[in-house]
């Protein structure tokens, strides 16, 4: 029962970070080029990651790692960190957080397309109906309500965030056939793709920005989005007996960020917003709980 309770409190800690997460993404972006936010968040969660390998005795996992694995994390480090968080921080520069947080939450039904062609995998009843009923909810969030006469406001950011998911579901898919430890591959992955961000944003946005407040901002979001948060999850997941259980209360983050996005950024969040993120959310549950039994 002891055990059980931490990974539970463990697992709340994961959630509530990642509840903040988009408030972080809005707030930084006022200061900072979405290039110049990842570019920083980059190096901020390689040096967290890099210290959690010590606080757990990974380093020489790390050290031990095969030229084939250093390639591995290569590529799949240009998909994330690089491209998918690029694609994320400008749909979050072009939608309101309220938005843009929701529909990169339908990356689970990404996953589940893409493994037809790239695993061979078929769909379950269950994916098809929950997919469909989540990207009911896609719909009435980019339409703001309007379903039968949508006006996008700003279609680039919805297409941006449903191509964050994109990314997300092959960085996933990618990564189930690296055998290493989860902590050591994702600091491999930061290694490799970090100098890249860095090389990129000083010949686009430069590195250093207009306002260093901004730079809070990536600190926050390299320390606790890229890097505590996975590790409290992990950890989470190892103490449990019951991984479903401890699963669904990922379910609770959207509706915890819509708190903080309102109270810290200010938004009003739209009556739109809350049908369509019930959609979605109703949308995983069925996938997540009905597929599996």
């Amino acid at each position: 029962m002891a055990q059980e309770t931490r990974a539970t409190l463990l697992a709340l800690g994961a959630v509530l970070l990642w509840s903040t997460v988009a408030t972080a993404f809005k707030l930084s972006l006022e200061y900072l080029e979405p290039i110049q936010l990842l570019a920083w968040a980059s190096v901020v969660s390689l040096l967290t990651l890099g210290a959690l390998l010590l606080a757990t005795g990974q380093l020489p996992a790390l050290l031990a790692t095969a030229r084939r694995d250093a390639l591995r994390s290569l590529v799949l480090g240009l998909c994330n960190p690089f491209l998918y968080y690029v694609v994320l921080f400008e749909a979050y520069d072009r939608l309101p957080a309220q938005e843009a947080q929701p529909l990169n939450y339908t990356w689970a039904f990404t996953l589940a397309l893409l493994s037809i062609p790239l695993l061979g995998q078929r769909l379950s009843r269950w994916d098809v109906i929950g997919g469909v009923i989540a990207y009911a909810g896609v719909w009435v969030i980019a339409t703001r309500g309007d379903v039968f006469a949508p006006e996008f406001a700003n279609s680039v950011g919805v297409l941006l965030a449903l191509g964050s998911t994109v990314l997300w579901a092959l960085y996933w898919i990618g990564s189930a056939r690296d055998h290493r430890p989860p902590l050591v591959a994702l600091f491999s992955n930061f290694a490799m793709a970090t100098p890249v961000v860095l090389l990129v944003c000083a010949l686009t946005a430069g590195l250093v920005p207009d306002d260093w407040r901004g730079l809070m901002g990536a600190a926050y979001v390299g320390m606790f989005e890229m890097g505590l948060a996975f590790a409290l999850w992990l950890g989470a997941m190892r103490l449990t007996r019951s991984a479903s259980r401890i699963g669904n209360l990922i379910f609770l983050s959207p509706f915890l960020s819509l708190v903080f996005i309102r109270l810290l950024v200010g938004e009003h969040i739209l009556a739109s917003t809350f049908v369509g993120l019930g959609l979605i959310v109703l949308g995983l549950v069925l996938q997540q709980t009905l597929r599996r039994s």
